[in-house]
């Protein structure tokens, strides 16, 4: 019996998931969770950077809820939280390329 160990399943899934759906041209999968109260080695808090053609006429707003649609099942089983960024090509080259860091995490309940 051959075992496979698999680091990172839940952003390995991610990055398939998107790639699969958006074919981009860029693709950034940051796993924050070490920012927050959780477990060392969770895979609860994502930030993912998709830059897409698939993106081109299509309102921020859709854009975000086109993301969370493909990620819906990681939503509902495991990872607690997901910031977004997506950028069609030329918005991408037209920024600064950097990925802002995510704020500190306050610990919840309005502290």
């Amino acid at each position: 019996m051959v075992t496979i160990s698999v680091k990172n399943p839940m952003e390995m899934l991610i990055r398939e998931k998107l790639t699969d759906q958006f074919s981009p041209v860029h693709l950034e999968i940051l796993n924050e969770s070490y920012m927050h109260n959780v477990p060392k080695g969770s895979e609860t808090h994502f930030k993912v950077v998709v830059v897409s053609n698939k993106f081109e006429n299509t309102p921020l707003l859709q854009r975000h809820r086109l993301v969370n649609q493909v990620l819906s099942e990681e939503l509902k089983n495991g990872v607690h939280a997901l910031s977004i960024v997506a950028k069609t090509p030329s918005q991408w080259e037209d920024s600064s390329k950097i990925t802002e860091k995510s704020p500190a995490c306050k610990g919840g309940f309005g502290r």
